[in-house]
């Protein structure tokens, strides 16, 4: 199923994740190796001092070991971009707090323990794009 959503379904998500009114967000993170910058769909959650990450497959995924690699990546989520860094991963209880009932309700069900959490980078503050 990796495997599948890396190679098949991710490429399509690109088309529509990070615009308004769309669930999926666009993590944007440099390659550790390579140096080639990445985009990847993924579920974001902006939270009052950064933004949370569900990790359905684990922290070993390439776009979190990139960001985490780096300090940085940059979220897009509805139609808005954020720089954020310190990456680092969280489980359920600690995300429970920031997540909105609903939400944490749904990550629960589909027995997702792991988070990726992450500050906002202090330009993105400066700049008024924190809620």
């Amino acid at each position: 199923m990796r495997r599948f959503n890396k190679h098949l379904l991710n490429p399509l998500m690109l088309k529509l994740a990070g615009r308004k009114h769309w669930y999926a967000a666009v993590i944007q993170h440099v390659g550790r190796r390579t140096g080639i910058v990445h985009r990847t769909p993924v579920v974001a959650i902006r939270t009052a001092t950064g933004v949370l990450i569900p990790l359905p497959y684990g922290a070993d995924t390439d776009w979190f070991l990139n960001s985490r690699a780096a300090g940085t990546a940059t979220v897009t989520a509805g139609g808005e971009r954020c720089e954020v860094v310190s990456p680092r991963v969280v489980d359920s209880a600690v995300a429970a707090a920031a997540l909105p009932e609903r939400r944490r309700q749904v990550f629960e069900r589909f027995g997702i323990d792991q988070f990726a959490e992450f500050d906002l980078a202090p330009e993105t503050k400066e700049a008024g794009h924190d809620r």
